[in-house]
C-alpha cells in the first residue's frame, strides 16, 4: 500500500475542515475553542483508503490564532505609546505600523518566505521593534518643539542627531539576528524565517523613522494649536504622555546622587546581570521541548523472528484498553510499517517488519497530555511483559530515534557486541530509563544448510543445483510479470500444498536427483532427503552490520520517561560509565553521543558558525557611530551584562535552557544595547554634559527616559502573546528577550550614565 500526504489550506472560513470531514468522516477540529468559535485553531489529520492508497490529509488553520496575536499587539502598543508620549506622538508612531508591516510583506514576497507559522511569529516577536526608532524620532521631535523650535528645525535637528545612531542600533540589531537566519540544517529551515522578518522588520522601521515619520510630524504640528485648553494630569497625559511630576523630583535627585558617586549606579546596573550569570549555572538543559499537542504515538516491537499475526495480537490488546479509556478520541495503527508522517520531525523508518507497530492516539485535547502518557506507559509495560512498548510525545526539533544515545565504534563485531551489552545494562539501571536496547542485538535465526560434500557428491548433485531446488521450494520459481494499471508485478509460482514451514519439514523435503545428470527433468529421476546430504540447524544471523560515516558500529538507545529531560539521563548514565570497566577503552574502540545531545551540539555549532563575522561587523558599527573605541567598549558590556539578565530571567520564570533560550538570547544582544546607544548619543551631544555639567546631564537623562521606557514597553508588550500562549516553545525565547531588555533599560539609565561620568571625569583629570 503507497501513501499520499495532502496539505488542506485556503483561507478563512473557506470549508477547509468540512471537505475533511467529507472525504473522511473526521471532524479534525478537537478543541472546545474551535467548536464555539467555529474556526480552525491548529493542524488536524485525517485519513482515508481509496483503493490501495493511504490518503492522510493535513487540515491546516487559516492563521486566526497569529492575526489575534498581531492584532492584540498592535492594540496595546497604541495604548503604551499614548500613556507615555501623548495623543499626537501615538498618532504617529502607531501610523507608522502599518506601513512598516506593508514593507515587511513586500520584503517576504520578494525573498519568497511563505506567510506560515514562523513567518507570523517573526511579525510578533518584531511588532515592538517596529516602532522604537519611530518612538525615539516623535518624542526628540516632541522635546524640541516644547524648546521653542519650528517644525522644520526640530525635525532637522532630530535627523541630524539621530540619524548615525539609530542605523547603529539597527545594523547591530540586524547582525544579531543574523546568525539565526544564516543557520543551516533542518534547525534553520525551521526558526530562519523568524530572523528574516525581524531584520526586514527594523530596517522597516528606521527608513520610516527618517523619512516618513518626520515629515508627518511637522505636517502634524503645523495643523494642531501649540497651547491646549487642557490643563492638569489628564491634560499633559493627552499632550505629552503621562508626567508624575513627585516621582521626577526623586527621579532627578537619584540621578544626582549616582552621577556624584559613579560607582553606585555602576553596583545598581551590574548587579541583577551577575546574579543571571550566577543563577545560570543552575539552569535544567532541554534543548527542544515537547510539543503541545493533543496528539501521541505509540510503538510495539517485539522478538526479531515473532510473526506478524503475533504483533497484530499484542496490537489488539493495546487497542481494546486504550479504547476504554475516556479521553481518547480516536486511534489509527500501522502494523509491519511505521506510520505516514503526521508530524514535520516524524520519520517513517519501518518497513516490511512484521514485528512492529505503530499507532497514532488523538486525545480530546491537550489537557495533561503528559501525565496520561506517563500513566499509560507504564500500564502498557504491565500489560504486555513480552513486547517492548513506548509511549512516546511528540518533540520539537530536528528528528532523533532515541532520546539518548550512546555509539560504540571499533573493528570487531563480536567484541561491538559485547561492549553494547554492557552499556545497555547499565542504562537499565538509570532512573526514568524504561527500556534500552542495542542495535547489534536485533540477529534473526535463519536455517542454516550445512551440505555434507561426500553424500552430495554421491548424489550427482552440486552445492548450487541444492540451493536452487530449496530456494524454490520455499519462495517459488519466477514466471514472467502481469501489468497492474500502470505497474509491472512480478508473478512467482509455487507449490499449493507442502511448503516448508519448521526446520523439521525442511530437513524431511527431497532433493531431485539423476542418476543420468544433474537435472530434474530426466524420466529416471529419483530423491533424496535434504537430511541425507546435510546437516540442517537453526542459526543467528545478524540483519546487517551498522555503520556511521564509514565506521562498524553498535548504538545503544535509551528510551527515558515522557517529560524527563535527556540531558539528565545522560549524565547518569555517563557518570555509571565512568564506573564501569568501559572506563578505559581497548585500542581502536570509541564511544561518541548521539540522540538529543549529538542534535543539540550539531545545531549550536552551525548556529554560532558565524558569529565571530559578525560581531567585527557590530564592532565596526558601532564605532562609526559613536567615533569612539571607548564608547563602543561601554555598549559591548551592556551587550555582555544583557546575556546575564536573558539566562536569570529563564531561572527566575523555570524554563530550561534551551534551542529557543539560546536564539531569544542572541536576539537580547542586539535589542538590549539599542536604548544605551540612544542615552550615549544624548549625552555626548550635549555640550554640557561634555564639560561636566552635572545639572545638564541630570537634564539630558531626564529628556531620553521618555523615549527608553515607552520602547522598553512596547518591546515587552510585542513579546506578551507568545508568553501567554504558553506551552514550551515560544515562552523561553519571549521570555529571554522581553526580561531582558526590561533589566537593560535599568542598566541604560544607571550603569551607562554613571561609566560615561567616570570616563569623562578620568579624562579630565
Amino acid at each position: 500500500m503507497s501513501y499520499t500526504i495532502v496539505g488542506v489550506i485556503g483561507h478563512i472560513d473557506h470549508g477547509k475542515t468540512s471537505l475533511v470531514a467529507a472525504l473522511t468522516g473526521v471532524d479534525t477540529d478537537t478543541h472546545p475553542e474551535e467548536k464555539r468559535r467555529g474556526i480552525t485553531i491548529d493542524l488536524g489529520f485525517a485519513s482515508f483508503q481509496l483503493g490501495d492508497r493511504q490518503f492522510a490529509l493535513i487540515d491546516a488553520p487559516g492563521h486566526q490564532k497569529y492575526i489575534g496575536n498581531l492584532l492584540a499587539g498592535v492594540s496595546a502598543v497604541a495604548v503604551v505609546t499614548l500613556i507615555f508620549m501623548g495623543w499626537r506622538s501615538s498618532v504617529l508612531v502607531t501610523a507608522t505600523l502599518p506601513v512598516a508591516a506593508l514593507m515587511v510583506l513586500g520584503g517576504m514576497n520578494y525573498l519568497d518566505i511563505p506567510i506560515h507559522q514562523m513567518s507570523i511569529t517573526g511579525l510578533i516577536i518584531a511588532l515592538g521593534l517596529l516602532i522604537d526608532n519611530a518612538i525615539i524620532a516623535a518624542d526628540e521631535i516632541d522635546i524640541s518643539l516644547r524648546r521653542g523650535l519650528s517644525p522644520k528645525a526640530a525635525v532637522t535637528d532630530m535627523v541630524s542627531r539621530l540619524f548615525a545612531p539609530l542605523l547603529a542600533s539597527t545594523v547591530t540589531t540586524a547582525l544579531a539576528f543574523a546568525p539565526i537566519a544564516l543557520m543551516e540544517g533542518p534547525a534553520g529551515e525551521f526558526v530562519g524565517s523568524i530572523a528574516i522578518t525581524v531584520m526586514l522588520a527594523i530596517f522597516s522601521s528606521f527608513f520610516l523613522a527618517m523619512t516618513v515619520l518626520p515629515a508627518s510630524a511637522a505636517l502634524l504640528q503645523g495643523k494642531t494649536p501649540s497651547k491646549s485648553s487642557h490643563s492638569g494630569f489628564f491634560g499633559t497625559l493627552f499632550r505629552h504622555g503621562i508626567s508624575v511630576p513627585w516621582i521626577t523630583r526623586l527621579y532627578r535627585r537619584w540621578l544626582n546622587f549616582m552621577l556624584k558617586h559613579p560607582w553606585v549606579g555602576i553596583a545598581a546596573g551590574a548587579i541583577l546581570p551577575i546574579a543571571g550569570f550566577i543563577s545560570s549555572t543552575q539552569l535544567r538543559e532541554q534543548f527542544f521541548p515537547p510539543a503541545d499537542r493533543d496528539q501521541f504515538y505509540i510503538e510495539v516491537e517485539l522478538e526479531p523472528r515473532a510473526a506478524m499475526k503475533q504483533t497484530e495480537a499484542i496490537v489488539r490488546r493495546i487497542n481494546d484498553h486504550l479504547e476504554s479509556h475516556p479521553r481518547v478520541k480516536r486511534l489509527s495503527w500501522f502494523l509491519g510499517e511505521s506510520a505516514p508522517p503526521f508530524y514535520y520531525n516524524i520519520i517513517a523508518r519501518r518497513k516490511n517488519a512484521p514485528n512492529y507497530g505503530q499507532g497514532i492516539v488523538t486525545l480530546d485535547d491537550d489537557r495533561n497530555a503528559l501525565d496520561m502518557i506517563r500513566s499509560l506507559q507504564y500500564e502498557l509495560d504491565a500489560l504486555c511483559p513480552e513486547a517492548r512498548v513506548l509511549v512516546r510525545q511528540l518533540e520539537q526539533g530536528p528528528p532523533f530515534d532515541a532520546p539518548v544515545e550512546l555509539r560504540v565504534f571499533g573493528p570487531d563485531i563480536q567484541r561491538l557486541r559485547d561492549m553494547g551489552e554492557q552499556i545497555r545494562t547499565l542504562a537499565t539501571t538509570v532512573p526514568d530509563v524504561l527500556h534500552a536496547r542495542t542495535a547489534l542485538s536485533d540477529s534473526r535465526p535463519v536455517a542454516s544448510v550445512a551440505i555434507r560434500a561426500e553424500q552430495a557428491t554421491w548424489a550427482g548433485l552440486s552445492e548450487q543445483a541444492i540451493g536452487q531446488q530449496l530456494f524454490a521450494s520455499i519462495q517459488g520459481v519466477p514466471a514472467g510479470t502481469i501489468v497492474e494499471q500502470v505497474e509491472e508485478v512480478p508473478v512467482r509460482v509455487r507449490l499449493k500444498e507442502g511448503r516448508i514451514r519448521s526446520l523439521d519439514q525442511l530437513g524431511s523435503s527431497t532433493i531431485l536427483v539423476s542418476t543420468a545428470a544433474n537435472t530434474a527433468v530426466e524420466s529416471d529421476v529419483s530423491s533424496v532427503p535434504v537430511s541425507a546430504i546435510a546437516d540442517v540447524s537453526l542459526q543467528p544471523q545478524q540483519a546487517s552490520i551498522p555503520r556511521y560515516n564509514g565506521r562498524r558500529m553498535n548504538e545503544v538507545q535509551s528510551f527515558i520517561t515522557a517529560g524527563t529531560l535527556p540531558s539528565k539521563a545522560l549524565t547518569a548514565l555517563k557518570a555509571k560509565l565512568a564506573d564501569s570497566e568501559l572506563a578505559e577503552l581497548p585500542p581502536g574502540y570509541s564511544i561518541e553521543v548521539g540522540g538529543e545531545a549529538a542534535e543539540r551540539d550539531a545545531a549550536v555549532g552551525r548556529l554560532l558558525a558565524s558569529v565571530a563575522v559578525l560581531l567585527v561587523g557590530m564592532v565596526g558599527a558601532l564605532v562609526l557611530a559613536l567615533a569612539s573605541f571607548r564608547l563602543a567598549a561601554l555598549i559591548g558590556l551592556v551587550a555582555t551584562l544583557a546575556i546575564g539578565l536573558g539566562v536569570g530571567a529563564l531561572f527566575v520564570f523555570g524554563y530550561p535552557f534551551g534551542f529557543m533560550a539560546i536564539v531569544g538570547t542572541m536576539g537580547l544582544v542586539g535589542i538590549a544595547i539599542n536604548d544605551s546607544i540612544v542615552v550615549v548619543a544624548a549625552l555626548g551631544h550635549s555640550e554640557g554634559v561634555r564639560n561636566g555639567d552635572r545639572e545638564k546631564t541630570v537634564d539630558t537623562i531626564v529628556e531620553v527616559t521618555r523615549h527608553v521606557l515607552a520602547t522598553t514597553a512596547t518591546t515587552v508588550v510585542g513579546f506578551l502573546p507568545l508568553v501567554l500562549s504558553g506551552g514550551g516553545f515560544w515562552p523561553p525565547l519571549a521570555i529571554a528577550i522581553g526580561t531582558g531588555v526590561t533589566g537593560a533599560t535599568l542598566i541604560s539609565l544607571t550603569l551607562v550614565p554613571s561609566v560615561f561620568s567616570l570616563s569623562r571625569s578620568t579624562a579630565a583629570s
